[in-house]
């Protein structure tokens, strides 16, 4: 019996809420997609900051895990840090937030019948308090995932490369290239586990060619397109792991 992962839409704008379970020995890797989670595992609350490359998740052991994944530039407004803080790393909610509220925040989680929406509430919550998202680099991120261009994008936002870099760093933790690199590759991916054959989902993502599509999945996957679905089949639902 493999992962069983379950996701909707949040009634945080652009956020989904997830549930997985992970039976004993599951091993599975945690591709980067732009986004940043507020996790639930272990009785602990945590936080997943953007990737750059392939994480191993830590439900190795098996276990039942949740989160809130927030659509990339959405996170720092919310947890008050910037994404670039949190590149390639995992941290405890507490090390971000008063250790009282992060207190209280988790024993209110683990009395929960619902864990999952007991994250959301709290990220909408946080939100009604925070200031919105940085609206450009919002626009940013939507236009890269069209397979807009990095100088297109600047120009629509009416920023110029430095500027754009520099939000970028703040809002998704890396620069705009890399960002468009990481959403073309999650577009390769979804094409494929819809049933689109290799050398066209490369061509219909943005890839040059299908190479490419395998040069872009090595580095920043660290395998091969086939290698990732592995026995699940390009069919099955792809979980975010446990960061």
């Amino acid at each position: 019996m493999g992962d069983r992962y379950e996701e909707r839409a949040s009634r945080l704008d652009g956020a989904k809420v997830w549930t997985l379970t992970v039976p004993q020995g599951s091993v599975h890797p945690v591709l980067p997609d732009g986004c940043m989670d507020l996790l639930w595992i272990d009785g602990r609350l945590l936080v997943a900051g953007p990737d750059t490359r392939a994480e191993a998740p830590s439900g190795s052991g098996g276990g039942s895990y949740a989160g809130i994944r927030f659509a990339p530039g959405t996170a720092p407004a919310l947890l008050g840090v910037p994404a670039h803080e949190l590149r390639d790393r995992r941290v405890a909610l507490a090390d971000l937030w008063p250790a009282a509220l992060v207190g209280e925040l988790t024993e209110r989680v683990a009395g929960a019948a619902d864990p999952a929406a007991a994250l959301e509430d709290i990220a909408v919550h946080r939100a009604a308090d925070t200031g919105p998202p940085d609206a450009a680099m919002r626009s940013v991120a939507a236009q890269l995932d069209s397979g807009r261009t990095v100088a297109q994008t600047a120009q629509s936002v009416g920023l110029g490369a430095r500027q754009l870099h520099r939000r970028s760093l703040h809002a998704f933790g890396y620069g705009p290239k890399t960002l468009a690199r990481v959403l073309r590759l999650q577009r390769a991916l979804a094409l494929v586990r819809a049933g689109t054959p290799y050398a066209e989902a490369a061509l219909l993502a943005g890839c040059a060619d299908q190479a490419h599509l395998a040069r872009e999945m090595r580095d920043l996957a660290g395998t091969t397109v086939t290698g990732y679905f592995g026995d699940r089949g390009p069919s099955a639902p792809d979980p975010p792991g446990t960061r």
